[in-house]
C-alpha cells in the first residue's frame, strides 16, 4: 500500500481586488517549489485586452512551467496533474464566467471544483478575485455573477489550508 502522506498537498488561496498582486504573489509562491511548475489558465481570449492581459502573464512564466488550458473543465484538468506537482489555477472568477455565459449548472461546478481542492495532492494555489466589496451592480447578470463568486469563494476558503488576502501587493493572512 502506499503511503498516504507521500500525496498529502497544500491549498492556498490567494484573493483580492483588480491589480491587488494575486498572480505575481501566486507565481512566486508557486516557484519557491521545485519545478516542474503547472500553471492552469481559466481565461478565453474573446477581445484584443484580454490577449494582452494572456500574453502578459505568458511573458512572466520562464522555464519549469507547463500551462493547461481551462477555462471549463477546470476540476478535470487538475485531477490529471502528478502528486507532488506545484500547481497554480488563475483564476477562478474567469472559469465562473465562462460557466455562466455557457449557461452551466454553476452549483454543480462549484461543488465539484470545491471537492477537488480539498484534496491536494501538492502545493497548491488558487486565485480569484474578491467582488463583494464594491457597489451593487445595477443588472440581474452582474448581480448574479457577484453573488455567485461570493459563494465560490467561501467554498474555497473553507478547504483551504491558507487564505492570503492581497492588498496593494501586499499579503494578509486571513487563514
Amino acid at each position: 500500500m502506499a503511503d498516504p502522506v507521500a500525496h498529502e498537498g497544500t491549498l492556498t488561496f490567494l484573493i483580492g481586488g483588480a491589480r491587488s498582486g494575486k498572480s505575481r504573489h501566486a507565481e512566486v509562491l508557486t516557484t519557491a517549489h521545485p519545478a516542474p511548475w503547472t500553471y492552469i489558465a481559466t481565461a478565453q481570449a474573446y477581445d484584443d485586452e484580454m490577449r494582452e492581459r494572456i500574453a502578459l502573464h505568458r511573458s512572466r512564466r520562464g522555464e519549469g512551467w507547463a500551462t493547461i488550458d481551462a477555462p471549463l473543465d477546470l476540476a478535470g484538468a487538475i485531477e490529471t496533474l502528478p502528486d507532488g506537482r506545484p500547481l497554480l489555477v488563475d483564476c477562478l472568477t474567469l472559469w465562473l464566467t465562462n460557466h455562466m455565459l455557457a449557461e452551466h449548472d454553476v452549483e454543480a461546478e462549484c461543488r465539484r471544483l470545491a471537492d477537488v481542492l480539498s484534496r491536494p495532492r501538492g502545493p497548491w494555489f488558487v486565485v480569484s478575485n474578491e467582488v463583494g466589496q464594491g457597489i451593487v451592480p445595477d443588472n440581474a447578470l452582474a448581480r448574479r455573477f457577484r453573488d455567485a463568486a461570493g459563494r465560490l469563494n467561501q467554498q474555497v476558503a473553507a478547504v483551504a489550508e491558507t487564505v492570503l488576502l492581497m492588498v496593494a501587493g501586499l499579503p494578509l493572512k486571513v487563514k
